[in-house]
């Protein structure tokens, strides 16, 4: 849903007016949803005994289910790209702290995440899902008072029209003029000039994809007016470029997928081990087993606020990025950080089916559920990294146009992950199940499962595509974007600008 919600914010209805749809869709999926609970007609039953809920309790509640998933498909990518843009790029100070920003909205983002799996998780279990649903709403309502409330503040960005159209047109006169000669300078390539008035920033040329520049060649040099003026048979140098940031993306989006798929563990088997342990603190006070995934989100605010506080300051001085660290090198420690997770993940659940096996009655209610700590910390120092990492790289290496489709990306990764350890399971599951031995990883509880193996499983995959990751990341060209003429471009490292 974020990449429909992107798209439309960026080709049609600008992210405002798309935050502002999307939220008031989420509000009345909430609203529904605690209609759902509350209001006689529509609940699941009339009484206590229930075999199964009414018609009109499903209808309803999926009705909801299904308007929070619209809402937050516009929400999640539009809202981030549209704070992104309130900061001028062009403007030295505030493009630094545009940097920060994406570190405090993660910061805040944590901090909400916080909020859910112990304050709302808690009356969940301990009052009902009800009341629970009135905490969501109520928040929801405010939110979207507190944005509305600020718009007379705001930058805005129209909306341009489909983003994905250029980088066609680009395509089409390229493999049009497949055959032309490459000009002897790229010079001599379409573009144009910085006293016209045009719609965004213009693009350095890169000597990378050079197959795509054909698009930007003359045909008819002698008249080039009416060549001008067919965008589907020439292209300037920065819609070219453009569609070249779009393909450089693609290899690290594949890239981060293992990443993805080591962190939708933190929000499956990591809490399903949490069911098996001792959950009690002091006197009879038992933590809600989703409530231990609160824990990465500390770990996720500890790494964000000490990056953002010393470590960048520290190496702005002595790299001289203004980022402190670039944008990949950046996901990269944080994907190293997920290779550790899994290695005391392995390490933690061969303790705890050791302290089954040693006492199949009690199984690992003798085990501390803070076991589970380190792994949790070590997974929400990594997201402060790549995460973040993840959110300003698809936001700022996409064309202008099509900031909240990028942010869109991001949150794909996480999505095609989930997907992907889904069918890593299946497929695991069913080749260690057909293997001599017979007994799979995945029994029909953990205590006879080998979750350990599968974690081992995992911390290999993502030491192999660590090496293909920073293959990828040496050789990748950030966006160049011209500040002063054309002529002064040069490929630049993260941000180099002229």
């Amino acid at each position: 849903m974020p990449l429909l919600g992107g798209f439309i914010a960026d080709a049609y209805l600008g992210r405002f007016s798309t935050v502002l749809i999307s939220t008031i869709i989420y509000l009345m999926g909430l609203i529904l949803l605690m209609m759902s609970w509350f209001v006689p007609a529509l609940k699941a039953c009339e009484n206590e005994i229930c075999t199964e809920p009414r018609k009109v309790h499903e209808l309803v509640f999926f009705l909801a289910i299904y308007l929070i998933s619209i809402g937050t498909g516009g929400h999640k990518p539009s809202l981030e790209s549209f704070g992104a843009d309130q900061f001028d790029e062009d403007h030295h100070e505030e493009r630094k702290q545009k940097m920060s920003y994406f570190n405090w909205w993660n910061f805040a983002l944590c901090s909400g995440l916080l909020f859910g799996v112990t304050v709302v998780v808690y009356v969940q279990d301990h009052v009902n899902w009800g009341a629970s649903y009135i905490i969501l709403t109520a928040v929801m309502a405010v939110s979207l008072v507190i944005f509305v409330t600020g718009r007379p503040c705001y930058r805005y960005r129209g909306a341009t029209g489909s983003p994905l159209t250029p980088l066609l047109q680009v395509l089409v006169a390229a493999i049009r003029k497949r055959n032309l000669p490459y000009p002897s300078s790229p010079d001599q390539l379409y573009e144009v000039p910085k006293t016209e008035k045009t719609q965004g920033r213009l693009l350095c040329h890169t000597n990378k994809l050079k197959f795509l520049d054909k698009a930007a060649v003359f045909e008819d040099k002698n008249n080039p007016t009416a060549e001008k003026q067919n965008l589907w048979r020439l292209a300037t140098v920065t819609k070219v470029e453009e569609l070249k940031l779009v393909l450089n993306v693609i290899p690290i989006w594949l890239a981060t997928l293992p990443f993805g798929i080591c962190v939708a563990q933190g929000t499956t088997f990591f809490i399903k081990q949490s069911v098996t342990m001792n959950r009690k603190i002091g006197h009879g006070f038992v933590i809600p087993p989703a409530s231990i995934f609160g824990i990465a989100a500390i770990g996720m605010i500890i790494s964000v606020t000490i990056y953002e506080k010393f470590v960048v300051p520290m190496l702005r001085n002595t790299t001289g990025n203004e980022r402190g660290l670039n944008l990949l090198r950046r996901i990269g420690i944080g994907m190293s950080f997920t290779m550790a997770t899994m290695v005391v993940a392995a390490l933690v659940e061969k303790k705890r089916l050791g302290v089954v096996e040693n006492d199949p009655k009690k199984g690992a209610d003798s085990m501390s559920v803070f076991w589970l700590a380190p792994q949790y910390l070590i997974i929400g120092f990594g997201d402060g990294f790549a995460l973040v990492g993840l959110q300003e790289y698809f936001y700022d290496q996409v064309p202008d146009s099509m900031r909240s489709l990028g942010i869109a990306l991001y949150l794909s990764v996480i999505g095609a992950s989930n997907f992907l350890s889904s069918w890593l399971i299946t497929v695991v599951d069913k080749v260690t199940t057909t293997s001599p031995g017979g007994h799979g990883w995945f029994g029909k509880d953990l205590n006879s499962s080998r979750l350990d193996k599968f974690y081992w499983l995992l911390a290999a995959i993502s030491s192999l595509n660590m090496f293909v990751y920073v293959f990828l990341a040496r050789r990748y060209t950030y966006k160049n974007v011209q500040r002063m003429a054309v002529a002064d471009c040069h490929e630049g490292d993260d941000d180099a600008v002229v």
